[in-house]
């Protein structure tokens, strides 16, 4: 079962050295079973990458992305969309900043990985219809669209220490039927809409899917969806810092079954809410959270739990944890 330190006290320069060697351990990671990825621990130190998702990510055979394929550094939009476009295992390194335009594809068993102060401008990428992808290390700003979508079944999904900057529409949304995805020490930083799960009210074939976990992620000044679910059962948001969200932190609605457990919500006027707009109620259970300057939360039903190991840091160390650790590394 993993745990969490609290040892954000490390100076920049170690924070570096180990950030170097996580990011050897994963471009020669071949394989990451369920059971090993259930296993993962972040490293004392919460800015490095670890090797494997913790959540739901972890399951239906685990997710490793281009884990065992061959590694290739892009600097430029046309290689970066026909790397990530081509066929078979492949760990795709963005060096610098990258303009793109529109959403941009990005095929099965891909690794997309910043080095270099990685920045994708103006574009997003579209996990359309694809299975076991990783994306992490990489700055998104001013998407035309989203930042990055996730959609079309898309399975094992594991998106991991990126930093959201506000763009057009949502930084990060998960719809129509995804599955097994975890959201993980992501940094959302003023963003506007910011996480949707689950495509509309009517799209009800969302309903035996999208099982997401989000955890470590600071929402910091962001104003709506965080997340905004409908109908996944399962969905699992621990460790979380929540600062001055400005509409409202987490909404279940259409049925949804949602544990929110052990985050810090800090100056959110309404932590979490069950139903919004013209979405029918969905479950939503909350344990162990610390409402600082917040309002009281809206609760409803039960929480169908999950299958995979977890153990959550106190509350109280979430904002030191968080904000230190959460984003580009």
């Amino acid at each position: 079962m993993s745990s969490f330190s609290t040892n954000t006290s490390k100076s920049a320069r170690n924070r570096t050295a180990l950030l170097a060697a996580a990011g050897a351990l994963l471009l020669t990671m071949t394989s990451v079973t369920a059971a090993a990825a259930d296993q993962a621990v972040p490293a004392a130190d919460p800015g490095i990458l670890q090797s494997g998702p913790i959540g739901w990510a972890s399951q239906n055979g685990g997710t490793t992305g281009g884990a065992g394929g061959s590694t290739v550094t892009v600097t430029s939009a046309s290689a970066l969309i026909s790397n990530m476009q081509a066929s078979g295992p492949r760990i795709v390194q963005v060096s610098g900043t990258i303009n793109l335009s529109g959403m941009n594809d990005i095929a099965s068993d891909k690794t997309l990985v910043g080095i270099n102060n990685a920045r994708i401008n103006g574009g997003g990428i579209d996990v359309d219809g694809a299975h076991n992808v990783i994306i992490r290390n990489i700055t998104f700003a001013g998407a035309t669209d989203d930042s990055v979508n996730v959609q079309d079944a898309s399975t094992n999904i594991w998106i991991d220490h990126n930093t959201f900057l506000p763009g057009y529409d949502g930084s990060l949304d998960i719809k129509r039927e995804s599955d097994f995805v975890t959201v993980s020490w992501n940094h959302f930083d003023g963003t506007d809409k910011t996480s949707l799960l689950g495509h509309s009210d009517s799209f009800s074939a969302d309903a035996d899917n999208l099982r997401v976990t989000y955890h470590h992620n600071f929402y910091d000044n962001t104003n709506t969806r965080n997340p905004r679910i409908r109908y996944g059962r399962g969905v699992h948001v621990f460790n979380n810092y929540y600062l001055n969200s400005n509409e409202y932190g987490i909404a279940s609605t259409e049925n949804a079954s949602v544990l929110v457990e052990a985050n810090y919500f800090q100056g959110v006027d309404t932590p979490t809410e069950v139903g919004y707009a013209s979405s029918d109620p969905g479950d939503l259970v909350e344990r162990n959270n610390i409402y600082s300057n917040s309002g009281t939360p809206n609760t409803r039903g039960s929480f169908v739990g999950v299958p995979y190991s977890y153990s959550p840091a106190s509350a109280s160390s979430i904002p030191s944890l968080v904000s230190n650790g959460a984003g580009v590394s």
